[in-house]
């Protein structure tokens, strides 16, 4: 018995040294670890940069100005279940821990262990509260001291904040794919819906994203996107948050990415860049990028729309007279045209309605094209007219085009641009080598209502309305006026228009 009982004595002694080791070692971390980690106090009034928004004359949508775009929405605001969707599929335990979830530590190591070897990436088991502090406070750096700190100020950010908050916090931070950040932008980018309209496939797909937002890219990797939005949305019913059968339903709803529509957004490159300068000069560019502004400008969506096809009509007008200059480029041979088609980038000056074809036969009075998708089409004879061949640099042109295998051959890859009135058939494009601008002022207001600065943005973003240098013209008038009127010169004084000849008589 007396042994026993000197055995008991034993094991007691050894656990108490260890329990007293495990604590040594656990003050020895916080004390090495602690004492470095960045100040958290500021979360608890941090404001995140959003978006600023460039409406029009009459409220549409003009522009976006962002680093991160990102619409803040506060938690209360937010739908609970999709808020559920995300502690479902991040941390189930959020509403309980207290900022570092012991059982799924256990099971990361268990699985990291598992994995040794293999080169997978190690399981972090990070809680809501941790991704809040890797987030804000710390780098994305992969290793077990970035971890420890990572618990350490979750400790201190659960005891200073509540769950709300914490919530709050994470929910318009995160990155969640297609260059946006937070729940609410995100939901515009998938779904072209407000966070209050979403359903329930749609809330667990976006609460699948954070784990890693291109992996589960709805269009590019669709068949993944949806395992992982199934996981969830079984994650979701397996919590007590939605019925088992709301998950079967939900489960069967095919995700589909919605495109944002264009009805209510103007387009006004030129005119929206040159009000960010202004903008920028005014309160700074952090200020433009970050705090959310929403600033009504003069532009007017049906004059602006009305200045960019005039001027390109007329570059386009210009540009033809001075001949065609060639196709884009050629294919040697016409086997696999449509790979060959396929391969070759779309140039960032076409219009978007204008395609780009192969030109797959020619005939006196008309031309076969083909497209990327395997759909013909055909240029007639009257739509080849106006290409007669540039010479010096479009100073002179070639002979009249009396037949289509004067302009195109086979092999050539050209733009061409639909007909509407004419199913099928296409007329021949080249974007022009001249530049020009337009802007559009109200003379009493002297508010610009239109303002177009060269062929297209894209390929040119140069205001050539603002930006260019440019010769006086009649604009010189008034200063000769003004001095002939000073001069004692009437507005009825007739002046002869001749050659002004002065004799030197010596």
């Amino acid at each position: 018995m007396k042994y026993i009982w000197y055995g008991f004595l034993g094991l007691f002694s050894l656990g108490f040294v260890g329990m007293m080791a495990g604590i040594a070692g656990i003050v020895f971390l916080i004390s090495s670890y602690g004492s470095e980690l960045p100040d958290y106090s500021q979360l608890k009034d941090y404001e995140p940069p959003v978006v600023s928004r460039l409406y029009a004359g009459d409220g549409k949508l003009l522009a976006e100005f962002a680093k991160e775009k990102r619409i803040f929405v506060p938690i209360g605001s937010m739908p609970d279940l999709l808020k559920s969707a995300f502690i479902a599929a991040e941390d189930q335990n959020f509403m309980s821990h207290q900022g570092v979830d012991y059982v799924a530590i256990v099971r990361a190591m268990v699985t990291n262990v598992k994995n040794l070897g293999s080169g997978r990436r190690p399981e972090g088991a990070s809680t809501i509260t941790q991704q809040v502090a890797k987030n804000f406070l710390l780098s994305n750096e992969v290793s077990y001291k970035r971890k420890i700190k990572e618990a350490i100020l979750a400790f201190r950010m659960e005891r200073a904040m509540p769950k709300d908050r914490l919530l709050e916090l994470y929910l318009n931070e995160i990155y969640l794919g297609g260059g946006t950040y937070g729940v609410a932008a995100a939901s515009l980018h998938y779904f072209n819906k407000s966070l209050e309209e979403l359903t329930i496939p749609e809330m667990a797909y976006l609460a699948a994203l954070p784990k890693a937002p291109n992996n589960y890219n709805p269009v590019r990797h669709h068949d993944r996107a949806v395992q992982r939005r199934n996981w969830v949305i079984e994650r979701m019913a397996a919590e007590g948050y939605i019925a088992g059968e709301q998950a079967d339903l939900a489960k069967i709803i095919p995700l589909e990415k919605a495109e944002r529509g264009n009805d209510n957004i103007v387009e006004a490159p030129y005119f929206a860049e040159e009000v960010r300068r202004e903008l920028s000069a005014i309160s700074g560019v952090q200020s433009v990028n970050s705090s959310g502004l929403a600033v009504r400008s003069t532009v007017n969506p049906m004059m602006q729309d009305i200045a960019t096809r005039a001027l390109r009509d007329g570059l386009m007008a210009y540009d033809k007279r001075r001949g065609y200059r060639g196709p884009h480029t050629k294919f040697k041979s016409l086997s696999d045209w449509q790979k060959k088609l396929k391969v070759i980038g779309r140039p960032e000056s076409v219009l978007n309605d204008w395609k780009m074809a192969a030109v797959l036969g020619v005939r006196n009075e008309a031309a076969t094209i083909g497209f990327v998708d395997g759909e013909r089409g055909t240029i007639t004879l009257a739509d080849l007219r106006w290409a007669r061949e540039s010479l010096n640099d479009g100073y002179a042109r070639g002979p009249r085009v009396t037949s289509a295998a004067q302009v195109l051959k086979p092999g050539d890859v050209v733009m061409v641009e639909p007909i509407e009135s004419k199913a099928g058939y296409y007329t021949l494009q080249q974007a022009p080598a001249v530049q020009g601008a337009l802007i559009a002022l109200d003379p009493h207001t002297g508010r610009v209502l239109a303002m177009q600065g060269g062929w297209k943005y894209d390929s040119s973003e140069f205001n050539r309305a603002t930006q260019a240098k440019r010769q006086p013209g009649s604009a010189f008038k008034p200063f000769v006026y003004m001095a002939a009127l000073d001069n004692g010169f009437t507005p009825a004084t007739l002046v002869l228009d001749a050659p002004f000849v002065l004799e030197d008589r010596p």
